[in-house]
């Protein structure tokens, strides 16, 4: 996958509102309602990453999973990284 240019990264972050801009990458974070909560939801997330072959960066704090999306192989956003963000979107 190609990386995008900025105005096309500018473009795919109003398709995934709940996502920030974090340099070369898009992050969220996902209260959940206990630690348990979390690691369901970081399992859901692992299979949608396998399934893609494209996988976050995953940071847990108890209820709080922090997830941040780039293509290192792009060195940067790509279209793969907005589709995975919607797919978790739909599943949180």
């Amino acid at each position: 996958m190609d990386k995008l240019d900025p105005e096309a990264v500018q473009h795919r972050l109003e398709t995934v509102p709940e996502w920030t801009l974090n340099g070369e990458s898009i992050q969220r974070t996902i209260a959940h309602e206990d630690f348990a909560g979390s690691m369901a939801f970081v399992q859901s997330v692992a299979a949608m990453a396998e399934a893609a072959q494209h996988h976050p960066d995953i940071l847990i704090r108890w209820n709080k999973v922090t997830l941040t999306l780039t293509t290192h192989d792009a060195g940067g956003l790509t279209d793969g990284d907005f589709s995975l963000a919607r797919a978790i979107d739909e599943a949180s």
